[in-house]
């Protein structure tokens, strides 16, 4: 490493400048940004009382920040979404340990995007190189038994396999914007059983008594987050688990990161009834938490998917997010996609079970990719013109 380069690790982010953070936090991830990460770490949902314990990576050329990775000393698999339940109990079987492990990812969030931040105007791959071998020395002093990329880029997956990483593949759905002016052209890439469908949806939508807004950025009242909080605890409620977030988490993200906050929200007579609350940075846009008091027909459709993709021809968003899971994404015109992680196992027995698993999950996935494309409502996908 050259001599003005230095790497330390802080065990919150309140001793890192956020201006000279941010300015190395990629053009579409808004979930590495300074004050999302602060939200976090204000409100107690990660930190010493979770079983999330943050570390920052900052690599610095003299004062300068020009690299860092976020990672979390995990001691639990919860809130992750790419699932290793099954490694963790096979270790178990083994009498081996498997927490607590390193995970550079972001707490509840099955987001996408980049991981190891580096300043543009130096060279990604060395930088990149540095952090992520300080990374594995780190964890490996600390006896950690793995360390885990999650929802990375396909780069850095490739990136990382050289440096010994296991590649793995899973997929989510999202949908993409091919230069439509009209939530109409988009309905024109539809088979026409869907489109009619569709249309059906949201016509009962405009029949019915429901005003549903789209309140953005700075145009976001705090009844407006009372509200999406109140969903976000009903949908918790309703699934009988316990919530990630608390309302400290909504608060600040409201003081501190509203101009990356996309609501739908929809109220029956004067009352919000129901909702979404999303985030956006430039060409993308993330879908993440529905909520509603009472059952509407076709109002989750609605509000997760059709009035998001509106505001996204509006705003000439290229990728739409909505999320883990769902076949009714696939059904509605989100394209089966594959999404990356990427891990470091330290026991030798371990990382070749692991590794022998991978070889066969990426090749079924590939399979199941192609196959739901195959058969997508989206006539570009599958080839197949309507007769």
């Amino acid at each position: 490493m050259k001599n003005q380069f230095r790497i330390n690790i802080y065990h919150s982010i309140k001793f890192i400048d956020k201006e000279k953070y941010n300015r190395i936090v990629d053009l579409e991830n808004p979930f590495l940004e300074y004050e999302f990460l602060e939200a976090l770490e204000e409100s107690g949902c990660v930190g010493p009382r979770t079983t999330w314990h943050p570390r920052y990576i900052v690599l610095t050329d003299e004062e300068k920040i020009i690299g860092a990775i976020t990672f979390y000393i995990k001691y639990d698999s919860y809130g992750e979404y790419i699932f290793d339940w099954e490694w963790a109990r096979a270790y178990q079987n083994a009498r081996l340990r498997y927490y607590p492990k390193a995970l550079v990812a972001i707490p509840f969030t099955p987001a996408n995007g980049t991981r190891i931040l580096v300043d543009s105007s130096y060279s990604s791959d060395e930088c990149a190189g540095w952090m992520a071998k300080y990374l594995i020395e780190f964890c490996s002093q600390e006896n950690l038994s793995s360390i885990h990329f999650l929802f990375l880029t396909e780069k850095e997956q490739l990136f990382l396999e050289k440096l010994g990483f296991l590649s793995r593949k899973t997929h989510q759905y999202h949908w993409k914007n091919r230069n439509y002016e009209t939530f109409n052209d988009f309905l024109d890439d539809l088979r026409s059983n869907r489109k009619k469908q569709i249309r059906k949806e949201r016509k009962s939508i405009e029949q019915s008594e429901l005003d549903i807004k789209i309140i953005e950025k700075n145009d976001i009242q705090r009844e407006n987050i009372d509200a999406i909080w109140k969903f976000y605890m009903d949908t918790h409620s309703r699934k009988w688990v316990s919530p990630y977030l608390n309302r400290r988490f909504f608060d600040l993200i409201f003081k501190n990161f509203r101009p990356r906050l996309v609501t739908v929200l929809a109220k029956e007579k004067n009352n919000w009834v129901g909702g979404t609350f999303n985030i956006v940075k430039n060409n993308r846009l993330f879908g993440r938490y529905w909520g509603c008091t009472a059952d509407y027909a076709n109002l989750h459709f609605e509000c997760c998917f059709y009035r998001l993709i509106d505001y996204a021809i509006e705003n000439k968003i290229d990728i739409f997010e909505a999320g883990a899971q769902g076949e009714h994404k696939f059904l509605r015109g989100f394209a089966a996609v594959p999404t990356y992680s990427s891990h470091f196992i330290f026991h030798e027995g371990g990382r070749t079970a692991i590794e022998d698993y991978l070889i066969r999950e990426r090749e079924h996935t590939t399979r199941l990719i192609n196959d739901f494309n195959k058969q997508s409502p989206l006539k570009y996908l599958n080839g197949r013109s309507e007769k």
